[in-house]
């Protein structure tokens, strides 16, 4: 029979299996592949807390989600359309994602009494041999046997054969996708260069199973995707991680200052401490301490230093690190604090996404200490806010907190590499060697309120520091009362007045004014963004405002607030950039609270907007 090739402008897969069975490499790998095709494309790695979960059961499945299309695409997609399962419990964990209709290939290997046994399947249940699953379209396929057929002969042991099953998948679906392979075998053959015997076994293992799809009966129906049309230029695919990372290099390079990391390895932030550690050539500086406190007291060390210094963390280990917080505030030195923001409290979920911090950056010191606050909404906007943290932190003498998510860090879109001459000039703000018998006043202001930066071995330009209150201007250490509430206050007004350098708030999509806005900070922008743009292809009137400065707010946020009849916050946590926009605006903004370690779908929102508008 034929093969016959359906025209699609979108599709979504979720590939599922054991954390073993090579699913994150499988969706990497496909979605570099579809991002050199020119695909748009959005993603969600999701995978076990544990490094090592039990095999076989729900809590050890791994699953990769990817949207792409010839359309712009801001989610990993709400459901999928094929859903790629290695065991029993892939196929139970995630098979209310697949759409009624969807596509299920499903590994008869992985369904076997010991697999189904630990998915907690009924004794003598087997979805893919029972009619459970008769509202999708089931494909089942002995890729274990395969593969191992394909590597008859080749002298590699049991398990080293069954690590390449994931190739035989990912060669079948480049098939029934009409993708080229060439991009995955360059990988190969570079990761396993030194291992000639592997990268024969999965280049063959791969091409095995794409010569399936060429020549089986099972499935007929290809699908073709076209590239997307959008802007021109030369693009990457790219997580929030590495994107974080090179938005540090650009600062940098900008400034022309070195870069110095200190850091402690931590769920989902450590990607930034690896990614800068390869670009020495930069002069970049990394420092693995032995805990949160060393890593950003190192960091402070190294701003006062003279280098734009940079400490990364998730929620537990910015508590560790609160203390060093306030005393950088006090010192006022630039420095950027990244908080990857993970599932919490405590240990919480490690590697779900949450955005449960904010208030955490915006109040958790003692004292008052204030800091900027800056959240990125996108993986490749990763390197953009991060760039914004550094020249205000540069420019401002003042800690930063930027804030991403599990989401963002994991997550990939294709990112336009920007140029130079697009990026904001960074101006450090250094004090001069002193003329004859001036003395030097570290904490003198200029009209930002900021302080020079007095970098040691200047002469003239020693001072005291430490985290006792400071005397205006002079540094000295006070115990004034009048002195020391004059310096708070001072303080708090250096912050706000960062808002008359930071560009004003825009309306992302809706009209100026009407009856609700959705307003949201971080990784909700491609679900509320979505949901938006469907809405207003009904007919609703309804605007989106996404918040990137989250402190101080842009001078005009208030005014556009004021505009719109109701407010609708969805937020990943219980209800904090609510209590904020209220608090600074009284504004009767109302909360949509999703704490279950995943991203909200656009149709969930689309759905909340819907009967907003029905009761207004």
């Amino acid at each position: 029979m034929e093969n016959t090739t359906l025209l699609a402008t979108e599709a979504t897969i979720l590939f599922a299996g054991d954390s073993g069975d090579g699913i994150q490499l499988t969706g990497d790998q496909f979605t570099n592949t579809a991002a050199l095709h020119g695909n748009d494309l959005s993603t969600f790695p999701n995978f076990p807390a544990e490094i090592r979960a039990p095999q076989g059961t729900l809590a050890g499945v791994s699953g990769f989600q990817i949207k792409f299309g010839s359309t712009e695409i801001y989610t990993p997609g709400d459901q999928c359309d094929m859903l790629v399962v290695m065991n029993a419990a892939a196929l139970k964990a995630n098979l209310r994602q697949l759409k009624k209709g969807g596509i299920i290939i499903a590994n008869t290997d992985g369904f076997d009494a010991k697999n189904l046994r630990l998915a907690k399947y009924p004794e003598g249940v087997n979805p893919i041999e029972d009619s459970s699953l008769e509202e999708y379209r089931l494909l089942t396929l002995d890729v274990t046997r395969m593969t191992k057929s394909t590597l008859e002969g080749s002298g590699l042991g049991t398990k080293e054969v069954d690590r390449t099953k994931n190739m035989f998948v990912l060669g079948y679906i480049y098939w029934i996708y009409n993708r080229s392979l060439d991009a995955t075998v360059k990988f190969i053959e570079q990761k396993f260069a030194k291992r000639p015997e592997i990268v024969e076994a999965n280049i063959k293992t791969l091409k095995a199973g794409y010569n399936y799809g060429e020549t089986s009966e099972t499935f007929m129906q290809r699908v073709e995707i076209r590239a997307a049309q959008i802007k021109p230029g030369k693009y990457r695919n790219i997580n929030g991680n590495p994107a974080t990372a090179f938005g540090l290099i650009a600062a940098a390079q900008k400034a022309g200052l070195p870069l110095f990391l200190g850091s402690y390895p931590i769920t989902p932030a450590s990607d930034i401490l690896h990614e800068l550690s390869r670009h020495k050539n930069f002069g970049v500086k990394t420092f693995q301490a032995e805990d949160e406190i060393a890593a950003i007291c190192s960091a402070i060390g190294a701003s006062f230093g003279g280098s734009l210094a940079v400490t990364t963390s998730s929620g537990p280990g910015i508590a560790l690190k609160t203390e060093a917080i306030g005393l950088a505030v006090m010192l006022e030195l630039p420095l950027v604090i990244i908080n990857v923001q993970r599932g919490g409290p405590s240990t919480g979920l490690p590697t779900k996404t949450e955005q449960a911090d904010l208030l955490q950056a915006l109040y958790g010191r003692n004292g008052e200490a204030p800091l900027p606050v800056i959240a990125a909404q996108t993986p490749g906007d990763c390197f953009y806010a991060v760039y914004e943290a550094c020249k205000i932190a540069v420019e401002h003498s003042t800690p930063v907190f930027f804030l991403s998510d599990g989401y963002l860090a994991n997550g990939a879109e294709p990112w336009l590499y920007p140029t130079s001459d697009a990026l904001k000039p960074i101006v450090p703000n250094f004090a001069k060697e002193l003329a004859e018998g001036e003395k030097f006043l570290p904490y003198k202001r200029n009209e930002k309120l900021a302080r020079k930066w007095a970098v040691p071995g200047i002469k003239g330009l020693e001072h005291r520091i430490g985290g006792l209150e400071k005397e205006h201007e002079t540094g000295n250490i006070s115990y004034d009362p009048e002195n020391h509430e004059f310096m708070v206050k001072l303080r708090a007004e250096k912050v706000d007045r960062i808002a008359d350098y930071i560009p004003l708030q825009t309306v992302d999509q809706g009209p100026q004014s009407g009856p609700l806005v959705v307003v949201g900070w971080g990784s909700t922008y491609g679900a509320i963004k979505t949901a938006v743009r469907a809405a207003l292809n009904d007919g609703i009137q309804v605007a989106h405002i996404h918040i990137r400065n989250i402190h101080p707010f842009p001078k005009n946020l208030g005014a556009l607030l004021a505009a719109y009849d109701h407010i609708l916050v969805p937020e990943m946590n219980n209800g904090q950039l609510v209590r904020v926009l209220r608090d600074k605006f009284l504004v009767p903004a109302e909360g949509m609270n999703k704490i279950k370690g995943v991203p909200f779908a656009s149709g969930e929102l689309l759905e909340k907007i819907k009967s907003i508008v029905a009761h207004a």
